[in-house]
């Protein structure tokens, strides 16, 4: 083994070299050493390396432990899911259509509310005229009012000639 530290019987790691004792030894643990910070001397070889060797013969590699099938409780559950969603979805879709359709039978409904809406505020506009008003007080036997007088309230005095309205048959 070439490494820098060995187990020992309680389990804990030994220094092997002495270079490497002021990393673990108490007061010395803060005083590095340039020499063990230095990277090693890099060796340039010009002519090319061989092929790696094989790799070297030792324990053999045990095969990788088989893969267990899902369980049938687990399939169940997950099918279970796919199917439980695939079925909301599907009624989430057939709710959006039903209000798609409701709401064109609303928007229908509220134009031709709009309509005769209009219609109706036309008509009244046209029985508010005073042409019509005129015309149905007529019908009424109502009779178009004269000058009218006034009462002052404070003196009791009256202001302007009182007379009778025209009779309808004028």
């Amino acid at each position: 083994m070439n490494g820098t530290a060995t187990r020992t019987r309680t389990g804990r790691r030994a220094a092997r070299h002495s270079s490497y004792a002021g990393f673990v030894n108490g007061a010395n643990a803060l005083q590095l050493d340039p020499a063990v910070l230095a990277p090693p001397p890099v060796e340039v070889d010009l002519v090319p390396s061989p092929l790696p060797a094989a790799p070297p013969v030792g324990r053999p590699v045990a095969p990788p432990a088989p893969v267990a099938l899902p369980r049938p409780a687990f399939l169940a559950l997950v099918v279970a899911l796919v199917v439980g969603g695939v079925l909301g979805v599907l009624l989430l879709n057939t709710k959006i259509n039903q209000n798609s359709f409701r709401l064109d039978d609303l928007r229908a409904q509220q134009a031709a509310l709009d309509l005769q809406e209009q219609q109706l505020s036309q008509q009244l506009a046209e029985l508010e005229s005073p042409g019509n008003l005129a015309a149905a007080a007529r019908r009424l036997g109502l009779v178009p009012a004269g000058t009218p007088a006034f009462i002052r309230l404070p003196e009791g005095r009256v202001v302007g000639v009182p007379a009778p309205a025209g009779s309808p048959g004028r």
